[in-house]
């Protein structure tokens, strides 16, 4: 049974700092691209962050902020999340792919807000 089981989420403060994880089982982890997603209210969903294996990728307004990274030994998938800020609020959902197979995450939301 293929699960992604996400941890880490809760409110944060303007300025402040969360990881979350997303820990996987039922397939092949090392194999899939991992990535992170994240939905706000009223807004598309968008792509955070991806590694495809030993590269990451990151859109424009998390550059420099939010680290994705992956241990293939604990198969999990990781965000670090710092120096956030209020438009960061929405709900992160992690997300493995090998085509043709797509698998996501529970979701979980991250208030910025002080």
């Amino acid at each position: 049974q293929v699960q992604l089981v996400e941890s880490g989420g809760g409110l944060v403060q303007p300025g402040g700092a969360l990881r979350r994880s997303c820990a996987a089982s039922g397939f092949t982890f090392r194999s899939y691209a991992m990535s992170w997603y994240r939905q706000a209210p009223g807004k598309e969903r968008e792509l955070v962050a991806t590694t495809p294996g030993g590269s990451t990728n990151y859109a424009d307004s998390v550059k420099g902020r939010f680290t994705i990274s992956r241990d293939n030994a604990k198969n999990t998938v990781y965000l670090q999340m710092n120096s956030l800020k209020p438009e960061d609020t929405s709900v992160y959902s992690c997300r493995a792919d090998h085509w043709p197979a797509t698998y996501w995450g529970q979701g979980t939301p991250v208030p910025v807000s002080s």
